[in-house]
């Protein structure tokens, strides 16, 4: 069974990630319980604007084989296979090596002690210079194949250069790793001289950090071409909330010429106090009118899908998968059983008054199979919670102590927790589990998987 995994992405967002096989379905359900202290609800936050803002999908071809791309070698050669073949797979396997890079880099990070990060920083050397070899051992003569190569050539040296000056200046720092660490930067001086050799850079650009940066963003999206899937979303609820504001203007007209017509027949000439009945009636219209069909529309739309995002082949714009989603302030008594006594697992002194915000999003495959060397696709959708931040009050307490005959005071922050249940369900089970989110104005502090 695929399982969702939820975890920290910016300093003020998280990300959910879960994989998807051809023709399945699940659903993704996140519940959140938001202390009214935090000051966030219905009137607050706008759960359109929010979605718009803040909630990003992104959908992708994924293998978990990371530290072998899968790339048919038969379409290396320009003799063999089409052109947009050798263009999809170059990128397949240029995506891949990226995706494999930056996680193992962050695992690499993770290990504090030199004596395990130095021999873990070599062996990723040794395994990058094997696929990048493997990337270099054809260059098609067709020029404009020689040019997909040269572009994710260019970027995929570069990008690797990048990582492990990162993984060098973050890491632990040790002299009895010197000649570790001057393996590591050979390796980054070996691949500067190759760029520098083809001319893939202009000295111009090289001299600008802004402008290396900018171009290296651009070929990453083009190396994106065929893998990464093009989103269109539509909104759901547009024609529905066309016929609810017709519906609430045909009631209130209908009221008002009833009223009219009432007036007319206990005044037998027009007057002062007929003109000023029939202006009170109209103003009465326009007051309420927009309230009534904002009232209307949330009746209507209540409980119905809000938006859908389609994902789409970017080689022949054909639809892959299909996401439904919703998002709503809900009551306590909307929450489904089983979250419902998910939280109240939680300690005693922690059940404070709540607000709930319920996301959702169905996920389908459209399609029998996806291009070979794939088996699954990779969804990932990312929550910012800066519109959450904003309403969080600011400043920062004072905690005293005693230090013998001395009063020592420290400065503490104010934090706030958001419970977070997560609901992930595919055709054979059921994933639940909770979240604790604890964040200040600046930034998530902490997300913690409750063992309940």
């Amino acid at each position: 069974m695929s399982k969702a995994k939820l975890s920290q992405d910016e300093s003020l967002s998280f990300k959910i990630n879960y994989q998807l096989l051809p023709k399945e379905t699940n659903q993704l359900d996140l519940y959140f319980s938001i202390p009214t202290d935090m000051g966030i609800n219905a009137n607050t936050l706008n759960e359109v604007d929010y979605f718009n803002a803040n909630i990003k999908s992104h959908s992708a071809y994924y293998s978990e084989q990371l530290h072998l791309p899968l790339v048919r070698s038969r379409f290396i050669s320009q003799s063999k296979g089409q052109k947009s073949d050798y263009r999809v797979n170059l990128n397949l396997f240029c995506y891949q090596i990226r995706i494999a890079l930056e996680a193992d880099v962050k695992d690499t990070l993770k290990l504090k002690q030199a004596e395990a990060f130095y021999p873990a920083a070599i062996e990723l050397v040794a395994q990058s210079t094997k696929l990048l070899v493997k990337l270099r051992r054809y260059t098609p003569p067709d020029n404009k194949l020689k040019s997909y190569f040269q572009n994710a050539d260019n970027y995929l040296s570069w990008h690797t250069e990048q990582a492990f000056l990162n993984l060098l200046a973050k890491g632990p720092k040790s002299s009895e790793f010197s000649r570790e660490r001057s393996v590591v930067i050979d390796f980054c001086k070996q691949e500067s001289a190759y760029r520098e050799k083809l001319s893939y850079n202009s000295q111009v650009t090289l001299e600008d950090p802004n402008r290396i940066t900018n171009k290296m963003r651009l070929l990453e999206r083009l190396i994106e071409y065929g893998v990464v899937f093009n989103k269109e979303t539509t909104n759901l609820g547009a024609n529905l909330k066309r016929m609810a504001r017709g519906a609430v203007t045909a009631v209130i007209m209908a009221f008002v010429m009833y009223l009219v017509l009432n007036a007319r027949s206990n005044f037998e000439e027009i007057t002062v106090a007929l003109i000023a009945l029939l202006g009170v009636i109209y103003g009465l219209r326009e007051t309420f009118k927009d309230d009534l069909t904002q009232w209307a529309w949330r009746q209507v739309q209540k409980g119905r899908p809000k938006w859908r995002n389609k994902f789409k082949n970017s080689v022949n714009d054909a639809t892959v998968c299909t996401q439904t989603i919703w998002l709503e302030h809900i009551k306590k008594k909307e929450i489904p059983e089983d979250v419902d006594k998910l939280l109240k697992k939680r300690g005693r002194q922690n059940r404070q008054e709540a607000n709930f915000l319920h996301f959702c999003a169905k996920n389908q495959v459209h399609v029998d199979e996806f291009l070979p060397g794939y088996e699954e696709v990779q969804q990932r959708i990312t929550f910012n919670m800066s519109s959450f931040a904003r309403y969080l009050k600011k400043g920062a307490g004072k905690l005293y102590s005693l230090d013998g005959h001395k009063v020592s005071k420290n400065s503490v922050e104010r934090r706030y927790q958001i419970n977070l249940v997560m609901r992930f369900k595919t055709q054979n089970k059921v994933q639940l589990e909770r979240y604790k989110l604890t964040m200040n104005r600046s930034e998530i502090v902490a997300i913690e998987q409750m063992k309940d």
